[in-house]
């Protein structure tokens, strides 16, 4: 079977409705005070799954901390040159396709991970077996129960390897030598 070539994309337009985890948060919101959505292209053209973000610099139990924490993030991030929050919270998504959710959560990822200035993947993930089963299943950790919500975390330590490639890579660069990977 052939592999799935996908493409992680900002998107400014979604319908909203079709969130099963989060549709009572409205597009003005999910994309204010530095929040973003991204899909997850296909080779079709299609979106394949969307997952929604807010970058902050701690932990949020709740939708209500989360919108006041991406707000002080997005406000501090005016005297950092733009560079806003060193976690990012994934606080929904949702496969279009079958496959999708995976997907998309290796993409993003590998996005967070060649980040200069995020430090964590965390989710706000509602509290059901179901979000539990998937980011366990996904190689998550389980961070934290709340009161509502629950919180997941993706490791997104280099591995020793990548270590060595990222060396490898400074290296090349500086005797000169084309870009190999």
């Amino acid at each position: 079977m052939k592999k799935q070539d996908y493409e992680l994309i900002e998107l400014h337009d979604i319908d909203v409705s079709k969130d099963p985890v989060r549709p009572e948060l409205d597009l003005e919101w999910r994309k204010a005070n530095g929040r973003k959505i991204y899909g997850l292209k296909d080779s079709e053209g299609d979106i394949a799954a969307i997952m929604c973000f807010a970058f902050t610099d701690d932990v949020p139990k709740s939708v209500e901390e989360l919108d006041t924490m991406s707000k002080v993030a997005h406000m501090e991030a005016i005297h950092r040159a733009g560079v806003q929050g060193s976690i990012a919270i994934a606080y929904t998504v949702w496969a279009v396709k079958k496959g999708g959710g995976r997907a998309i959560v290796d993409e993003v990822y590998k996005m967070i991970k060649k980040s200069s200035h995020l430090h964590r993947l965390v989710t706000l993930s509602p509290l059901t077996d179901m979000a539990r089963k998937f980011h366990l299943k996904n190689g998550a950790k389980e961070l934290q129960v709340n009161e509502t919500t629950q919180n997941f975390e993706y490791d997104i330590e280099l591995e020793e390897w990548e270590k060595y490639l990222e060396r490898a890579r400074d290296w090349l660069s500086k005797v000169g030598g084309k870009k190999l990977f």
